[in-house]
C-alpha cells in the first residue's frame, strides 16, 4: 500500500510517499480503507522531533481519518467489512498513523461515520472535535450566558470550540485575524477581535461589560498567562497548548486551569455524531490536498494561518460525490 513515511526528525520535505507492507488486524482491531486523513498541527510537531511521544522513526504520521472498513479481526462483534467508520489514534507511541491508504485500529476505538459527511468533512472532526469537547463541554463546562475569551477561534481547532461553545449557550468573543471575522460571526461569534490591531483584553471587557467567566487558549505561549486578569475570581481557564509565563494569578483569582491532551474515546465520537446530527457542529474544510502533496499541508499547518482544517484526500469515494470545502 502507499503510505507517507519519514525515516528522520525535521521540516516538511522529510516526509516520502512510498510502498510499504499492509497490515493485518489482530484481534478486537479492524482495517480501514482510509479515503481521508486530517491534518493536525500534533502530526507536524512530531515530525518535527517526536521523541516527547516516544516516537522512533521510521514513522507513519496521521492521527485520525475516515473510511470504510476492510477486513474485521477476530473478536469484533459491532462492526463489519463496509461500514464508514471514522477515529483518532493515539499519538503517543505510536509509529503507524493515519496518512496511509490502510490503517489497522482497535475497534473500540472507532465511530460509525456521521451520515450526513463526506469522508474528508468526516477526517476533519476526531482529534480537532474531539479536543473542542474535552475542552468546551467536559473541562470547561460552559453555560448558558457565559462570556468566554477564545483564542485562535479560527483554526482547526478553533471553529469547532466556538460552534460548540454557541450551542451551550456561552456568549464567545473570538479572537482571530480580521480576514476571518466573517466566518466566526456566521458562526455565532458575538464579537470578534483582531489581535494584530487590537487590546483584546481591554476591549473583550468592555464588550461583556464586565470580567470574563472563562478563557479558551488554543494558541498556547504567553497568551494565556497574559489574559488571566481578564477572568473573574473562581473562573476558569483552558489551553491545549504549551503554557508559559507567571501563572500566580491562578492562585490569586482561584481559578480552575484545565491542560487538555486528548486521547481516543468511542464515547466522545459518538458524542459528536450527535452534535453533527443536531446541526451544532459542522466541519469547515480549509483546503483539501492529495496525500502526495502531505509537504504542502504540513506547511499549511505550521503557518499558523488557515481557516478550518486541511485534509489529505487518500482516495476517491465510493459515491463520486465532490467534497463540500470552504476556502479561506
Amino acid at each position: 500500500m502507499r503510505a507517507i513515511v519519514y525515516d528522520t526528525f525535521g521540516g516538511p520535505d522529510v516526509l516520502y510517499l512510498r510502498e510499504v507492507s499492509l497490515p493485518e488486524p489482530g484481534p478486537g482491531q479492524v482495517r480501514v480503507a482510509i479515503y481521508a486523513a486530517g491534518t493536525n498541527p500534533v502530526d507536524a510537531g512530531n515530525r518535527q522531533d517526536g521523541s516527547w511521544a516516544c516516537l522512533r522513526p521510521p514513522v507513519i504520521p496521521g492521527s485520525d481519518a475516515s473510511g470504510v472498513i476492510d477486513i474485521v479481526g477476530p473478536g469484533v462483534k459491532l462492526f463489519a467489512p463496509g461500514d464508514e467508520v471514522y477515529y483518532m489514534v493515539d499519538f503517543l507511541n505510536n509509529s503507524r498513523g493515519t496518512y496511509a491508504e490502510y490503517h489497522v485500529v482497535d475497534a473500540a476505538l472507532i465511530a460509525h461515520k456521521p451520515k450526513s459527511l463526506t469522508h474528508v468533512e468526516a477526517a476533519a472532526l476526531p482529534l480537532s472535535a474531539g479536543t473542542v469537547y474535552e475542552t468546551i463541554i467536559r473541562r470547561l463546562a460552559l453555560t448558558r450566558g457565559e462570556w468566554v475569551l477564545m483564542y485562535g477561534a479560527a483554526g482547526g481547532v478553533g471553529i469547532p470550540a466556538l460552534q460548540m461553545a454557541v450551542a451551550q449557550g456561552a456568549r464567545v468573543i473570538a479572537v482571530a485575524r480580521a480576514n476571518h471575522h466573517a466566518l466566526l460571526k456566521e458562526l455565532g461569534a458575538v464579537a470578534c477581535l483582531d489581535y494584530n490591531t487590537q487590546d483584546v483584553l481591554a476591549e473583550a471587557q468592555a464588550i461583556a461589560g464586565r470580567k470574563l467567566d472563562a478563557i479558551a487558549d488554543f494558541v498556547g505561549g504567553e497568551t494565556l498567562a497574559r489574559s488571566l486578569e481578564a477572568i473573574r475570581p473562581y473562573g476558569r481557564a483552558a489551553s491545549i497548548a504549551g503554557v508559559r509565563g507567571d501563572l500566580d494569578q491562578i492562585l490569586d483569582l482561584n481559578l480552575t486551569f484545565h491542560g487538555v491532551l486528548v486521547r481516543p474515546e468511542q464515547k466522545r465520537l459518538e458524542a459528536l455524531n450527535i452534535l453533527v446530527s443536531t446541526g451544532a457542529l459542522r466541519p469547515i474544510v480549509d483546503q483539501v490536498l492529495p496525500l502526495e502533496d502531505v509537504a504542502l499541508a504540513h506547511r499549511r499547518l505550521e503557518s499558523g494561518h488557515g481557516q478550518g482544517k486541511v485534509v489529505l484526500s487518500v482516495r476517491e469515494q465510493a459515491d463520486g460525490n465532490s467534497w463540500r470545502v470552504r476556502r479561506s
